[in-house]
């Protein structure tokens, strides 16, 4: 019987590896995410809405989150007088205590905070029992809309340089939507 119960639940867990991986859904809004910051304060994602976002979700320990970060530093400065803000989250065990570190080690340029795990799967839309791998990257436009959201995507990542900037561009060059008249 033992062995019975092993096999089922070795199946199971073959399902679900195989099970298609769900796409996020874009265009979105974006829901309400805080960053905590290494001084102790708070910083909401709803205070960059009138800017174009890019939020990275990244763990402190893995080299690809380090090689992003770095990455981002030269989009921030490129970018930001176009109204480009470029945030990030650290969310691996024990990352609050090592944001600061992390920032001082890559020379990062833009604000960089920390979150925990269920918060940031939860902004995601990943189920906490699903895989995920890091660093996430989401654009989200002026209005506070996600216009794209890659989760560890490794085609994405492959070629960072020239993928984030096109996002970033692609962001820019949409005409924000008129305000409807009040009445």
């Amino acid at each position: 019987m033992l062995a019975a119960a092993a096999a089922s639940l070795a199946a199971g867990l073959l399902l679900a590896a195989d099970a298609p991986k769900k796409e996020p859904v874009v265009p979105r809004k974006a829901a309400e995410f805080v960053f905590k910051m290494p001084d102790g304060s708070q910083h909401l994602l709803s205070t960059y809405r009138g800017k174009t976002v890019v939020l990275a979700l990244m763990f402190t320990t893995c080299p690809h989150c380090q090689k992003t970060a770095q990455l981002l530093t030269k989009f921030q400065s490129e970018y930001a007088a176009k109204g480009v803000q470029v945030l990030g989250a650290v969310f691996d065990q024990g990352a609050a205590s090592r944001a600061l570190q992390f920032e001082k080690q890559f020379g990062l340029n833009f604000p960089i905070g920390s979150s925990e795990q269920g918060p940031v799967l939860e902004f995601l839309g990943v189920p906490p029992n699903e895989p995920y791998f890091v660093p996430a990257l989401v654009f989200i436009d002026k209005r506070g809309m996600i216009r794209g959201e890659y989760i560890g995507d490794e085609k994405f990542l492959g070629n960072q340089d020239v993928n984030i900037r096109a996002e970033i561009e692609k962001m820019l060059k949409t005409a924000p939507v008129a305000a409807a008249p009040k009445s």
